[in-house]
C-alpha cells in the first residue's frame, strides 16, 4: 500500500481496507523482526540518558536532550522505516505542578504527507508496559522486545510499533511519550489522569520545538487502553492547561476512565497484576493512604506489591498470572472492596476519574461491549459525561463476542485492532479530523 504514495483524499474508496492490510503487515513483519533481528547498530540510548539534569527546565515541553536512536525495521521497502528517530527527554509537571523530566521516541517523518493539509504531529499515548524503568517504551523502539536478567529476568514489548510505523508512513510526525516515571526516576504513576495528560500535551509542545514548527501545527492524539485513557484526560485537559496547541481530535480507545471500576473488572484476570502498577500509584502520590494499604494486606501482599513496582506487563503474565487480589489481603477481601472502604482512598479515585472536564476538540471513544479488561460500561459514562458538558464525540461500540474471557488478549486487545485499523478506523476519523471535514454532537453507535 505505501510502496507508491498518493495523496489521501477523505472517502476514498477502499482506503480503510489498504490502511487495515499495511498496519496487519507492520504488525506481523514487526513481531518476526522483534525476536529474529541481530542488527549491529545501538538498540537503545544507554541507562544515562535517562537521568535528569539536576536542574531541569521550567518550562513544560522544553526539550532537555535528544540522542538518535535507531528503529526496529517494519514493511520492507527500499527506504526501511519512513522516518529518522531520536530518543527524547522533555519536560512535564507532576501532579502538583512541579517540573520534572519524562523521555519518549519522536520519529519525524522522511516522506511527504499523504494527508490533507499541512504535515501533522501524532503524539501517541502508550497501552500498559509496566511500572519499572525497563519497561519504557523508548527502550523497545530499536529491538520492539526489551528482555532484561538483572536482577530478574523481565520481557517488555513495544505494541506502539504498529500505530507509530503506520503514521510514520502517511508522512506524519510521531512522538510516543515514556510517562512519567518509566524510564526516569520516581514510580511510574499508572492511570493518573493528571500526570499522564501532562506528559501528552508536553510531548506535543515538545515535538514542535523539535521540528521547528509553531503551535498552529496541526495536531491528533491516538492511544488505547492506558493511552486510550491518557489521552481522554489531555483532550479534555488541553483547553486550560496548553490552549495554544492546535488539537484536532484525538482517539480514546477502550480508555481507562474510571480506575475502581479497572480495579474490579482485571481482579483475577491475566494482567491482573497490573492492580499493583495503579496501587503503588496511588500510594505515591496520596500517601495519606499507606498507613490504611499496610494494614489490610499481609506480607505476600506487601511483597507482591514491591515486586511489581519493578514489572513489565510481560512480567505480570509470566510472574503474576490471573492474580486475585483476595491473596494480599489480611481477611481475604479484594483490594477493591477494601479502598471502597478506606475514606481516603474515594476522593483520590476521584481525583483521578476522567470525565470531569470538557474537551475543545472532537473525540472519537471505541469500546468493546464484551472487554474483559476496561469495562465497556465506563466508557460509555466518559462519552455520556462529555456529550452532557456540549463537548463532540462519536462513541462507537465493538461488538467481537466474549473470547477467553479474563485472558486479555483477544477481549481487549481484538477491539484495538478492529477499531485503531479496521474499516471505519480510527485513521480514518482523525484523517477527517485533519482534513478540516466537519463534525459535531454526539454520535453514539
Amino acid at each position: 500500500m505505501f510502496g507508491q504514495r498518493r495523496r489521501f483524499r477523505p472517502g476514498a474508496r477502499g482506503w480503510a481496507g489498504r490502511i487495515t492490510a499495511a498496519a496487519m503487515a507492520v504488525a506481523c513483519f514487526t513481531a518476526v523482526a522483534a525476536v529474529t533481528t541481530d542488527r549491529p547498530e545501538a538498540a537503545a540510548a544507554p541507562d544515562n540518558f535517562y537521568i535528569p539534569p539536576e536542574r531541569i527546565p521550567a518550562g513544560p515541553g522544553t526539550v532537555i536532550r535528544t540522542q538518535p536512536m535507531s528503529l526496529l525495521a517494519t514493511l520492507p521497502s527500499d527506504q526501511g522505516w519512513p522516518g529518522k528517530a531520536d530518543h527524547i527527554m522533555y519536560t512535564t509537571r507532576l501532579q502538583d505542578g512541579s517540573p520534572v523530566a519524562v523521555t519518549g521516541t519522536y520519529i519525524d517523518a522522511a516522506g511527504p504527507w499523504l494527508g490533507a493539509g499541512p504535515r501533522p504531529t501524532v503524539v501517541i499515548g502508550p497501552g500498559t508496559s509496566g511500572q519499572g524503568d525497563r519497561c519504557a517504551m523508548s527502550k523497545a523502539f530499536s529491538t520492539g522486545i526489551t528482555i532484561t536478567t538483572d536482577p530478574s529476568p523481565s520481557l517488555s514489548a513495544n505494541q506502539e510499533l504498529p500505530s507509530s510505523a503506520v503514521w510514520s508512513r502517511l508522512g506524519a510526525r510521531v512522538l510516543v511519550t515514556d510517562y512519567v516515571g518509566l524510564g526516569t526516576p520516581g514510580i511510574h504513576t499508572y492511570a493518573n489522569r493528571i500526570e499522564e495528560a501532562y506528559a501528552v500535551l508536553d510531548g506535543a509542545r515538545a515535538a514542535n520545538n523539535l521540528a521547528g514548527t509553531g503551535p498552529d501545527t496541526p495536531l491528533v492524539f491516538w492511544g488505547y487502553s492506558q493511552g486510550g485513557g491518557a489521552v481522554a484526560a489531555a483532550a479534555e485537559m488541553q483547553p486550560d492547561y496548553a490552549p495554544e496547541l492546535n488539537l484536532k481530535g484525538a482517539w480514546a480507545g477502550g480508555p481507562v476512565a474510571d480506575l475502581a471500576a479497572i480495579l474490579e473488572r482485571i481482579d483475577g484476570a491475566l494482567i491482573g497484576g497490573a492492580i499493583g502498577f495503579a496501587i503503588n500509584g496511588l500510594l505515591a502520590r496520596y500517601p495519606e493512604l499507606e498507613k490504611a494499604v499496610d494494614r489490610v494486606t499481609n506480607q505476600h501482599g506487601r511483597d507482591t506489591l514491591a515486586g511489581l513496582s519493578d514489572a513489565c506487563i510481560g512480567d505480570v503474565i509470566t510472574h503474576y498470572p490471573f492474580l486475585k487480589t483476595s491473596s494480599l489481603t489480611n481477611d481475604g477481601r479484594p483490594l477493591s472492596t477494601h479502598l471502597q472502604a478506606i475514606p481516603e482512598a474515594g476522593p483520590a479515585l476521584a481525583d483521578l476519574r476522567v470525565g470531569t472536564l470538557t474537551p475543545a476538540s472532537p473525540v472519537l471513544i471505541t469500546s468493546g461491549r464484551n472487554d474483559d479488561t476496561v469495562p465497556y460500561n465506563q466508557a460509555r459514562q466518559l462519552a455520556d459525561e462529555w456529550c452532557a458538558k456540549g463537548a463532540t464525540v462519536t462513541f462507537r461500540t465493538n461488538e467481537l463476542p466474549p473470547l477467553l474471557p479474563g485472558t486479555t488478549i483477544p477481549g481487549h486487545f481484538g477491539p484495538e485492532m478492529i477499531d485503531g485499523f479496521g474499516p471505519d478506523n480510527a485513521i480514518t476519523y482523525l484523517l477527517d479530523r485533519l482534513a478540516g471535514k466537519p463534525v459535531s454532537g454526539c454520535t453514539m453507535n
